[in-house]
């Protein structure tokens, strides 16, 4: 049988039965990111927070000086990597002991009702894109290109459906105490409405859709690693297990430490108002600020929670994601 002849059977085999497992991308999707966020919360509260300007020091005084700045306390003593994450270890001891250990879970809330969708739409969109466009344009073939227009898509729709849910996120996680906001996700919602309106919900929202590059570093890597791991598949066991939780952390990790600088810039936008002034107003102006007044080592604060919490989540969201695509396939 011809090359020719293959593609078509590939192709019209992928159409007829596409309709019938879509669902199972976007189940696998929002139970593997449910299951993720929820065991590396307390990380995703550290890395908010380190990322963030308003906890970039020890919170001893807060003033504003003309221009806005926020000026809190003295400044962390720098260090290396090594620093950085017995640095994350010290302030989830501090959340603990300080706040509570329901701290440790801000924003967790918003984060589920965020996850669960963002994951469904993002596998959903994902799963059932790449064979579309491979449909449409290769001949039903899968390729590195096909998996970068797809996670392209996905991304783009994910990030626009769910950009309101992570701005709550992002401003319960950075709201000090423990009952500074007791109504929880409602009373930030009605708060963010009351003062900003409906666009306050998408701030960030151009930090995104940059963030973007993330999502589709991942996926493009994740499925080259996945090939090379092939020769575990059908082994069961360990070996098949190692492969895939390797191949996703891996990838996670490579497009995380490439495209991070996106997620603090994004964290600076989504920052509430301080006594009116609003400090970050757009992508570039945030960027040139947080380099002019912190410098570029800024643009990795929070790295060691962000990878901390990223690769774990990743390893157990794929696992689960493919474990459900095999189940009864």
């Amino acid at each position: 049988m011809s090359n020719g002849q293959d593609a078509s059977i590939s192709a019209s085999s992928s159409s007829k039965f596409m309709p019938a497992k879509s669902w199972k991308h976007f189940v696998a999707g929002g139970l593997g990111g449910m299951c993720g966020a929820i065991v590396t919360s307390p990380f995703d509260v550290v890395k908010t927070r380190l990322q963030s300007s308003l906890f970039s020091e020890k919170p001893t005084a807060v003033s504003y000086s003309g221009n806005g700045s926020a000026v809190i306390g003295a400044p962390r003593p720098p260090g290396g990597i090594l620093y950085h994450f017995v640095e994350t270890g010290h302030i989830l001891r501090n959340i603990y002991h300080e706040e509570s250990p329901r701290a440790l879970f801000k924003g967790l809330g918003p984060t589920l009702v965020g996850v669960v969708p963002a994951r469904s739409i993002n596998f959903f969109v994902y799963g059932n894109g790449k064979q579309i466009i491979a449909n449409s344009f290769n001949d039903g073939q899968e390729n590195s290109y096909v998996h970068l227009a797809a996670a392209a898509v996905a991304g783009v729709a994910t990030g626009t459906a769910t950009n309101p849910i992570w701005v709550v996120k992002t401003r319960l996680q950075l709201a000090r105490g423990e009952n500074r906001f007791a109504g929880g996700s409602w009373s930030m919602i009605k708060k963010i409405m009351r003062e900003e309106g409906v666009r306050g919900f998408y701030k960030g929202l151009s930090a995104s859709y940059l963030g973007v590059t993330e999502g589709t570093i991942q996926w493009v890597l994740y499925e080259r690693l996945k090939k090379l791991s092939a020769g575990t598949e059908g082994k069961g066991g360990a070996m098949e297990w190692f492969g895939m939780l390797g191949s996703a952390g891996t990838a996670k990790c490579v497009a995380s430490l490439i495209t991070y600088p996106h997620e603090v810039i994004r964290t600076r936008l989504r920052q509430p108002s301080v006594n009116g002034v609003v400090k970050y107003t757009g992508l570039i102006q945030t960027l040139k600020l947080v380099i002019a007044e912190e410098g570029a080592r800024s643009l990795y604060g929070g790295l060691s929670a962000h990878l901390m919490r990223v690769v774990p989540n990743a390893a157990v969201m794929y696992s689960i994601y493919e474990g459900i695509l095999r189940w009864g396939a």
